[in-house]
This record gives structure tokens, C-alpha cells and sequence, in this order.
């Protein structure tokens, strides 16, 4: 390589470089892509399609950028490009097909942004006639037959059909526009072949027109089946039949055959040639037999067919009972008996019947009548026939032997209660039907028939006068057997209904004292046993309850007390009804002895009131006297301080101080310099001195006297106990 295509090819790599980082730097936007169809969306076959892709992008430089466009169809990729231009991207349809229907869009990817179109549909109407081509005209029955049927100009998922005179005789599936296929036609005759075929799209399929018909002539094949009887006359059970299968007209040259010999849908034997087949002849009820003989040459079959009727040597014989109903233990007779035979045969007497299991044999002079004693549960009896070695069975018959009725109860459901209807129940074991029949003291009442099993017989009774009546059952298990049933008889004793209640007091006085004893006693006309209780009114729970056989009861309360005073009542109930007594009102009063007691205490305290206001009235007295004697010798009128020295002198030389302790209601003198207001206790001290002047407190005796009221005391004060300065201070 020379220097100037050395230089040429550098440049042009520094170029491509520097378009590609342009391009990568360069700023886009895809503003909208958009599908469009050409000539439009509705064509028909044949049309050239245009599918035209246009994208608005906006660009930073305005230069070109790469650009990859996708045109799908039905969300599947058909086809990609690559363009660097700016230019709308084509994709044409050829010659457009029914194949090209479907939902196109358009995809844009630059540099990995991508942007879809919105879906547009192309519809392609119309598919090309198919044209069917045979590789020949004339056949020979069970020859082949070589087909090919061309879609001119289609593409896509095919269906072809091969059709005999409108008849379905072939179906291939595949992706060509054309399809072959082989066949044979059988029947010597003109068959019409022609062709159609299919188109399926992801949404539907599309059916073409029919092809070209084409005309074979099919030969006939000269061999044929021949089918042999014997004999052939008529035909009874038990006789031998010789069959036979063969072809006729068969060459030395013909292809090879095979023969089938079939009785109905059973296939008796196959071969090549004549086939032979031996058997004894057994009649289907109400049917022939049939025989078919078949041969089979290149897949083309012939047969013929004969159907013969086997007259029936003897009948299916039937097995019965005698009597139709029978119990355990008891003798009865089993039939068996074939009602028709074939007297051109056999004779009524060569007819020989067995009884299964027990293989009995007849054990009358009859033929086919056995006496057999019913066993204890069900049993499964069939009988046989035969003659001239041909051996048929009976149904089964089943044997349920009746069980007679035992174990027959009689009970009451509900309470007998005089005048009211009531319910009476039978039941037994046995088998069904059962008959009951129901007696009142002999009398019959009513009967039930009782089909179903554990069911009871329902009889209802009303009795109207009072007294015991006597009931029972009768049973048997249908009305012409001889045995039956009888219950117990059940005593029934009826229930009055309570009535006429009292309720009586003692003692008859209603005032009762406290102590005494006292009795309720409540009593009803009617039936036990009988519930009696006692209330108290207000209270739901009684004082006593209890149940006898009597019409009455009574209620003892004892020693009554004054709680005990209230209002009784007693209720009594006997299964019939219930029945209350009116209210009784009970008054406990005091006891004599207490009365007298409380007298006494009265008194008593009576004369303790008038005692104690003797004292009191002699304690005042008493009081008043002492009251007066301290008012002198505390409240002495003092002389006037204008006397002298000496003359104070004259009364005593020592000091001389009293203590008083007085009880004020209130003080307002204050000369007597009150300590406390109101009822307190105060002290003053008054003091004589010959020279109007305090001395020490050397104090001898003092006398204090306390004043309450009414009462007071005068007592010695001794100075050590109580000094001088305990003494409360004056206030002013």
C-alpha cells in the first residue's frame, strides 16, 4: 500500500472519529414517530404495501445521528434497519398476501432512547384458488392415488384438504404454499377430487375457494366373498353349524388377499383362503345371528353377509314360591318350570329340573317342585333345566323369611288426666307390615297398620270417668297370619284435676302470741300424689315443700316469733294442674310475760326518776347554805383606806392573805380583777398589812374557796404545794 492511500485512510479515520464524538456529545430529543400505510390499510391480495416511518427528532447541532428503525408485527420483529440520515424509513410489501394482515407499528432507537409508534392495521382481502394436479385419471379399485395442491403466490401457515365427491379423504398442515398426499379409492365408480386449503393468522383463519375438480375412474375388482351355511334350513338350539368364508374370481396374478369370518362384532378365524368354521347353534333372545365373511385386497374390502334364526329347544325356566310370604321355620314350595319347549324335539319329560344350592331334587311326584323349610335369615335359591345336553339357569330368587311379632310393648307417652285426650304407644319386633290392634278393658279401640321399621303404633283415648282402666296390644304380622301377639295389660290410673283449695289456721284466732306454735294446713279435692308449698307473700321461694299421696298437708312453724307476722299462701299441683290457695294474714303480738315484764321495768324506773329528783332537790338546798357562808367570809367590806396605820395594826400583826377560787357566769367588777371572762375559774388575793405595804411571801394557812354555780368548796391551802409564782398573772 502506497503512501497516498496510507494518508487517505488516515484522514478518513480521523474524520469518522471526530463524527462520532460529535455525535455522542451532541444533545436529541425524539419529539414523535409515526406509521403510516400506503396506499391504505384495506387492500386486497396482490396490492404492493408501503409502510412508511416517520420520526420528528430535535437535535442541539442539527446534524444527522444513527438511527435504528423496527418495524413489528404483531408485537413480533419483522424487520431492522440502520440509516444515519434523517429521511422517513420504508419497508414495502410485495405483492401483499391475506398472510400480511395484522398490526404493524414502528420503533426508533438512538443511541438507546426508543420511541413506538402507535398501531396501525393492514387488512388483505382475498386468497389465490388452489389448483390440484393427479398423476392420473384411471384406477383399478384399491389403487394409489398421487395429489398435490398449489396456493398460487400465498405465503404463510397452511391447511390443505383433499376432498372425494365432497367427502374429507386427506388433511396435511405446513408452511409451503403447496401439499401433496396419497389415497386409495374403492367402489367401482366416477369420484370428483378437488383441494382447498387455510391460512392462519396470530388473529383468525382464512378460508379458500375451492380448487379444480378433477375426475378418476376407478375399475372394479372382480374377486369376491362367498359365505356358506349348513344347514340351511331350519335351524333349533343344540344343532351343529358348518360355516364357511371364501373369494371368488381370484388370478393367479391378482395381489394377495386375506379373508375374515366374523359372527356379529366376534371374530371367528382368519386365513387366505376358504376358511371353515364349526359350532352349535344357540338362539339371542329376540334375535338372529349373523355372519359376515370379508376379503381384503389393497386396502379395498368385500364381504358378505348372512343373518340366520335358531329356534329355542326349551325356555329359560323361572323359580317361584308357595305361599308368597313365609316364616322362619315354615314349609314352603319352590317352582322351577320352563313354560315353552320345542315339541317337534323333545318332550315335556325329557326336561330335567335341579334346585341350587342345595341340589335338591324334586320331593313331590311333579317335576320342578321342591319343599323346602324357610331357614332363620335370607337366603338365595336358582334352579336349572336341561335336555339334550343343554343346560339353562333361573334367576335368582331371594328368600327373606318373615320374623313373627315378639317382644310387644304397651306404654303411656303422656300424664292420664281425667276428661283430656292421651297418647298410648305399641311396638314389637317382627317383620313388616304389622297390624296392632289396641283393647280397653277388653273392648277394642282402634287398629294401625306400621309399615316402616322402628316406628310405633300411635293410639290416642280420652277416659271421662275417674277409676283404673286396663290396656293392651294385640300384633301379628299381617292379617291372614295365624299367630299372634298380645302385650301385658297396663293398669292406667286417672288424675283428677286438683280443685276446692282451703287454707285453714291454727289456732283459728289470727292473733298469735309470741311462742305459741302454729299450723298451716292446706287441702284440694282432686288425685295424688300431690306437691304442696308454702309461701310467703313477696318471697318466689317456699317455706316447705313436700309430696304426698294425700289431699292435704300442713306447714308447723314453731315457736313462732314477731318476724313470723305476714301473709301465707300454699299452692298444690298434681301433674294435672296447679292450684293457690287464698292469702292468709298472720299477726305475732308480744308475750304475756314480756308484758308483764316491761310493767314491772316501768315501775321501776319510775320510782328510780322520782328518787333521784329528792336528791337533787335536797342537793340544791345544800348548796345554797354553804353559798351564803362564803359570800361573808370572802366579799367582807373592806374599811376605808383613810384609816390609819395603828388602827390596822390592832387587827393583826402578821399578814393575813386569802386565797378564794370563784366561778363566774360573767365578771364586770373591777375591783375583783376577773383572770379569765365567761365560766372560769379565778383567783384573787387579798392581803392585810399593817403598813399598807407588801410583805414577803411568807403566807401561813390560806383558804381558798371555789364557787360553781350551785356548788362550791372550801378547802386549806397549803403554800408549799402551790407556790407564789404558780399563781396567774392579773390581766387587765
Amino acid at each position: 500500500m502506497g503512501l497516498p492511500q496510507r494518508l487517505i485512510l488516515t484522514l478518513l479515520s480521523i474524520y469518522l472519529y471526530s463524527a462520532t464524538v460529535v455525535n455522542t456529545q451532541q444533545e436529541f430529543k425524539i419529539q414523535s414517530v409515526e406509521l403510516i400505510i400506503e396506499p391504505r390499510n384495506d387492500v386486497t391480495a396482490g396490492t404492493n404495501v408501503t409502510l412508511r416511518c416517520h420520526a420528528t427528532v430535535s437535535t442541539s447541532t442539527g446534524k444527522g445521528l444513527i438511527r435504528e428503525y423496527t418495524i413489528l408485527k404483531n408485537d413480533k420483529i419483522v424487520y431492522t434497519k440502520t440509516i444515519g440520515s434523517s429521511e422517513d424509513f420504508v419497508y414495502q410489501l410485495h405483492n401483499a398476501r391475506v398472510f400480511s394482515t395484522g398490526l404493524y407499528q414502528c420503533k426508533l432507537d438512538i443511541q438507546g432512547d426508543t420511541k413506538l409508534s402507535k398501531a396501525q392495521r393492514l387488512n388483505v382481502q382475498g386468497l389465490s384458488q388452489p389448483v390440484l394436479h393427479l398423476n392420473t385419471n384411471v384406477v383399478n379399485e384399491g389403487e394409489e392415488v398421487r395429489a398435490t395442491c398449489i396456493a398460487p403466490g400465498e405465503i404463510g401457515s397452511f391447511i390443505f384438504f383433499f376432498f372425494d365427491n365432497d367427502e374429507q379423504i386427506s388433511r396435511v398442515e405446513g408452511l409451503s404454499n403447496q401439499a401433496k398426499t396419497t389415497f386409495r379409492l374403492s367402489g367401482a365408480d366416477i369420484h370428483k377430487i378437488h383441494c382447498s386449503y387455510k391460512i392462519r393468522t396470530a388473529e383468525d383463519t382464512f378460508p379458500s375457494t375451492k380448487s379444480n375438480n378433477v375426475t378418476v375412474s376407478v375399475k372394479e375388482l372382480s374377486i369376491t366373498p362367498e359365505l356358506k351355511i349348513f344347514p340351511d334350513s331350519t335351524i333349533y338350539e343344540g344343532d351343529h353349524l358348518n360355516i364357511s368364508c371364501s373369494a371368488k374370481n381370484v388370478h393367479s396374478s391378482s395381489e394377495g388377499y386375506k379373508l375374515f369370518l366374523s359372527q356379529g362384532t366376534k371374530l371367528l378365524r382368519t386365513g387366505n383362503s376358504t376358511i371353515n368354521h364349526n359350532m352349535v347353534a344357540v338362539p339371542k333372545a329376540s334375535e338372529a345371528l349373523t355372519f359376515d365373511c370379508r376379503v381384503v385386497v389393497r386396502n379395498v374390502e368385500k364381504y358378505s353377509e348372512k343373518k340366520i334364526s335358531v329356534v329355542e329347544l326349551f325356555s329359560v325356566p323361572s323359580l317361584t314360591m308357595s305361599p308368597t310370604e313365609v316364616f322362619q321355620g315354615q314349609i314352603m314350595t319352590l317352582t322351577c318350570n320352563s313354560d315353552r319347549f320345542a315339541s317337534q324335539r323333545i318332550n315335556r319329560e325329557d326336561l330335567e329340573y335341579t334346585l341350587y344350592p342345595s341340589k335338591n331334587l324334586p320331593s313331590s311326584g311333579k317335576p320342578g317342585v321342591f319343599n323346602v323349610k324357610a331357614l332363620q335369615n335370607d337366603f338365595n335359591y336358582t334352579c336349572s333345566a336341561e335336555a339334550k345336553g343343554i343346560k339353562k339357569d333361573s334367576k335368582t330368587l331371594m328368600i327373606r323369611p318373615k320374623v313373627h311379632v315378639s317382644a310387644l310393648k304397651i306404654s303411656i307417652e303422656d300424664k292420664v288426666i281425667l276428661k283430656k285426650s292421651f297418647t298410648i304407644l305399641c311396638q314389637s319386633n317382627g317383620s313388616l307390615p304389622i297390624n296392632y290392634t289396641l283393647f280397653k278393658d277388653n273392648v277394642q279401640v282402634g287398629t294401625k297398620v306400621i309399615r316402616e321399621r322402628n316406628r310405633q303404633a300411635v293410639f290416642m283415648d280420652v277416659i271421662n270417668e275417674p277409676g283404673e282402666r286396663q290396656y293392651r296390644c294385640e300384633a301379628k304380622n299381617s292379617l291372614h297370619s295365624n299367630k299372634t301377639g298380645s302385650s301385658q295389660h297396663l293398669s292406667v290410673n286417672v288424675i283428677v284435676p286438683l280443685s276446692q283449695m282451703t287454707l285453714a289456721v291454727i289456732p283459728s284466732s289470727l292473733a298469735i302470741s309470741e311462742g305459741e306454735e302454729l299450723n298451716f294446713i292446706c287441702s284440694v279435692n282432686g288425685t295424688g300424689p300431690v306437691t304442696f308449698k308454702w309461701y310467703r307473700t313477696g318471697s318466689v321461694v317456699p317455706l316447705q315443700t313436700n309430696t304426698t299421696t294425700e289431699t292435704y298437708s300442713n306447714l308447723e312453724i314453731k315457736p313462732v316469733s314477731k318476724n313470723d307476722s305476714d301473709e301465707y299462701y300454699c299452692e298444690a299441683s298434681n301433674g294435672a294442674n296447679k292450684v293457690r290457695s287464698e292469702n292468709v294474714n298472720v299477726q305475732v303480738f308480744m308475750a304475756s310475760w314480756k308484758k308483764r315484764l316491761i310493767v314491772v321495768a316501768c315501775l321501776l324506773l319510775l320510782l328510780l326518776l322520782v328518787l333521784l329528783l329528792v336528791a337533787s332537790m335536797l342537793n340544791i338546798k345544800s348548796k345554797r347554805v354553804k353559798v351564803d357562808r362564803a359570800e361573808v367570809s370572802v366579799w367582807s367590806k373592806r374599811k376605808p383606806e383613810t384609816e390609819s396605820d395603828d388602827e390596822i395594826s390592832e387587827v393583826s400583826n402578821e399578814p393575813n392573805v386569802e386565797y378564794t377560787e370563784v366561778v363566774h357566769a360573767r365578771s364586770t367588777d373591777p375591783a375583783r380583777v376577773p383572770l379569765r371572762k365567761g365560766t372560769d375559774t379565778v383567783y384573787s388575793e387579798l392581803q392585810n398589812s399593817p403598813n399598807g405595804a407588801a410583805d414577803p411571801p411568807d403566807y401561813g394557812s390560806v383558804e381558798y374557796a371555789e364557787l360553781n354555780r350551785e356548788q362550791f368548796e372550801i378547802s386549806q391551802y397549803d403554800p408549799q404545794v402551790h407556790s407564789y409564782q404558780d399563781l396567774p398573772e392579773p390581766v387587765d
